[in-house]
């Protein structure tokens, strides 16, 4: 056996074990951390946010999403991002969109993979710096994005 195979065979099993590791789950403060990042640190208010999305999940794998804002998207007052974050998936960011006044309309549809039953927040941010968020809590009954049994 020659010594370059060796080597080949000590960073493939070592790439192996990597691949094994799980990251840490969101958590509620976790996904306020993301959020704070997000907004630069300003409080997000509710309202101006529309989130639509079943509040009973049957299967997490694809759950469709559609967030809206209330914006005239006008080149002086218009959204210019669009965020989703969670509480329980392995990582607390789910989307982020930005957009721009010439976006025509303030509104992104996606589907996404839930971890559990868990909290979902959108947040808006919009050209005059405020930000705007709307929550929703769902409940799914075969979840995805874990390994074993949700949390």
């Amino acid at each position: 056996m020659t010594r370059p195979n060796v080597r080949r065979r000590q960073l493939i099993a070592a790439g192996t074990l990597s691949v094994l590791v799980r990251p840490a789950a969101a958590t509620p403060e976790r996904m306020a951390q993301a959020i704070a990042a997000y907004t630069g640190d300003v409080a997000p208010k509710t309202g101006r946010v529309t989130f639509e999305i079943a509040q009973l999940i049957d299967n997490g794998n694809a759950v469709p999403v559609t967030i809206r804002v209330d914006s005239p998207m006008t080149a002086t007052d218009h959204v210019t991002g669009i965020a989703l974050f969670n509480e329980k998936n392995p990582e607390a960011d789910v989307i982020r969109c930005t957009l721009g006044p010439r976006a025509g309309k303030a509104e992104v549809s996606t589907r996404i993979r839930l971890a559990t039953s868990q909290r979902l927040t959108a947040v808006a941010k919009l050209s005059d710096g405020s930000c705007w968020q709307q929550t929703a809590d769902v409940i799914v009954t075969l979840a995805a994005c874990i390994e074993g049994e949700a949390p």
